[in-house]
């Protein structure tokens, strides 16, 4: 998941595209030196429990790489919320790694920038070809129209988890469907002495991907089609006043959740503090912090009404990690065998399995693991229900300036203040203000 340090990567952002032409390293638009043939620095997202899981998991991957290749990759975990920060100072100071992980909502922002590796088709074919990827991966790999940024390297999807016990003890027999029996429901389970559902009301990312999928739910979007942002759009703003409501007005989301950022959301559900989380392929994490996967159900996130679908029926945005190549990097060739590696069919199976995510390479969906109840509403999710983030430059910003409106709008109901259509009229405009194309 993604916290991101929203002042500094604001600040970082709107200085990106000016600077991005600036990065060191290699020599020219084709791609780097190649002048050391025999390391590589890869940046990995934090997908674990702890950047110690992480390291676990991965470093006998990268020791079989090495085995396999004689380049040693030197591994550096890093946490979301530094990330982004992270990569975008990177661009500008060509001091980055040679390989990354990204996530996939800010391919068409980083791709802006010019210093990722183009995965034109003569890249694509040195990793077996783009048709070894499912659709809705390779559609948040970067702009419609463009070579991709990234490849596809996990992918994700929301669903609803529940605590099989704390439903039954309030009477519930089933997960909800829709938001008004999330409501109803929680009332039955607050009624027993139990929270009823979290959010990560200070987690900016957290917080776009929720109000992205209600305003799909209302049929609004964030961007024109001409890709001009529309915030204040009616129903957009009806969209994340029924999101923040949750807390402000429904009252099932704990007011100390306004100031959850970190996962604490995960750490409470794993405890049995809470009945329900929406989460991304959470059960690795739940796992870690020793919750039995008999004490859980997996359900697809509520709509509005009826049953998930496209359009309004959305309930999920199309969640992943992607890997990237700086196109500055003193091992170009040496990055690209390292990413055809990390998505060949047999380490997809074992990275997807390590992080109980989905994997977007075709030739590894079929295994038996990712067939499994908790997995499968995630494939069938990101099969029939998702929708990509909008696929724009400007993503990263807008994720910094919607995100963070939901943020203050969440403190403002933890304070105790009124959260109107007005007051949320008056942040999403605000937010709007500091985009690009405002």
């Amino acid at each position: 998941m993604r916290s991101i340090r929203a002042a500094a990567v604001g600040a970082v952002t709107m200085s990106l595209a000016l600077a991005a032409t600036a990065c060191g390293g290699g020599s020219s638009d084709q791609g780097g030196s190649g002048d050391s043939p025999k390391t590589l620095t890869y940046w990995a997202s934090n997908q674990g429990a702890s950047i110690a899981v992480d390291k676990k998991v991965l470093q006998p991957e990268l020791d079989k790489f090495q085995q396999r290749t004689g380049i040693k990759v030197k591994l550096e975990v890093v946490p979301w919320s530094d990330l982004l920060n992270r990569i975008l100072t990177a661009t500008t100071s060509g001091q980055g790694p040679d390989v990354l992980n990204i996530g996939n909502t800010w391919s068409a922002s980083l791709q802006a920038t010019g210093a990722l590796l183009a995965w034109d088709d003569e890249n694509y074919s040195k990793i077996g070809g783009r048709d070894r990827f499912v659709d809705s991966a390779l559609g948040s790999t970067g702009a419609q129209g463009k070579d991709p940024a990234a490849v596809p390297l996990y992918s994700m999807a929301y669903a609803l988890y529940y605590n099989k016990q704390i439903l039954a003890d309030a009477g519930i027999t089933k997960p909800p469907a829709t938001w008004d029996e999330l409501v109803a429901d929680g009332k039955k389970i607050e009624a027993e002495g139990k929270s009823v559902i979290g959010v990560e009301g200070a987690n900016v990312s957290e917080n776009i991907h929720h109000v992205f999928v209600f305003a799909k739910q209302h049929g609004a979007d964030f961007f024109t089609p001409e890709g001009k942002p529309d915030f204040t759009n009616p129903k957009v703003v009806d969209a994340v006043k029924q999101y923040v409501d949750l807390m402000a007005k429904d009252k099932i989301v704990p007011t100390g959740d306004a100031e959850y950022g970190q996962n604490q959301s995960v750490s409470d559900f794993a405890k049995g503090k809470q009945a329900m989380l929406l989460w991304q392929s959470a059960a690795a994490n739940l796992k870690s912090q020793g919750m039995s996967e008999d004490a859980y159900g997996v359900a697809p996130v509520p709509v509005r009404s009826g049953v998930p679908g496209t359009g309004a029926q959305t309930n999920s945005m199309v969640a992943g990690i992607n890997i990237a190549v700086f196109k500055n990097s003193h091992n170009v060739d040496g990055a690209t065998k390292f990413v055809k590696f990390m998505t060949g069919d047999a380490e997809q199976k074992i990275l997807n399995k390590a992080y109980s995510s989905i994997p977007p390479v075709k030739g590894a969906q079929g295994d038996p693991a990712f067939n499994a109840p908790a997995t499968a509403v995630l494939k069938q999710t990101l099969a029939t229900s998702a929708a990509a983030l909008p696929q724009v430059p400007s993503e990263s910003q807008f994720e910094t300036a919607v995100g963070t409106a939901v943020k203050d709008l969440f403190a403002d109901a933890a304070a105790g203040r009124t959260v109107t259509t007005d007051s949320v009229r008056a942040k999403l405009e605000k937010a709007q203000q500091q985009m690009p194309a405002a």
